[in-house]
């Protein structure tokens, strides 16, 4: 598993995108009272705008991505359920970094609703550190970013 490359969704990954983000983000619904927005995103237009990457066959974990004036937004990342302890997040928050170094950019930037406490604790061990908390609508998020050298 840990040799498994990460690559660029096709419209074929479409149905697997859904698949795996509404099991990594499905458990979170009933603590933060809403549905997490990656849930709800339109994966086919951010399939079809390059901002996906994939990893696994069947596809295990994915990352969404946006290149910004002076960052890249880890918009999402999501493993299954099923790959949990396997490092395919590290695998992922690794290739977040050097995709971010490749484009020129000299940080990552994300957020996190601020019930889904174990991110909170993952994401400081990557070399996130908390910016900001802010209310957006109906979620209470926690912005992070990583500074790449």
């Amino acid at each position: 598993m840990t040799n498994e490359q990460i690559r660029p969704a096709t419209a074929a990954d479409v149905p697997a995108v859904r698949a795996v983000t509404d099991a990594a983000y499905h458990p979170y619904i009933a603590r933060i009272g809403v549905v997490p927005q990656p849930m709800e995103a339109d994966h086919a237009a951010d399939v079809a705008a390059g901002r996906v990457f994939v990893t696994g066959e069947p596809v295990t974990g994915l990352v969404v991505v946006e290149a910004r004036a002076g960052h890249l937004f880890l918009d999402s990342i999501a493993v299954h359920p099923d790959a949990h302890g396997q490092g395919v997040g590290r695998r992922l928050l690794r290739f977040v970094d050097a995709h971010a170094r490749a484009l020129a950019l000299p940080e990552v930037r994300l957020y996190t609703n601020a019930m889904m406490w174990e991110n909170q604790e993952i994401y400081p061990k990557y070399g996130y550190e908390v910016v900001e908390r802010r209310v957006d609508g109906p979620y209470d998020r926690i912005h992070y970013r990583k500074r790449l050298r």
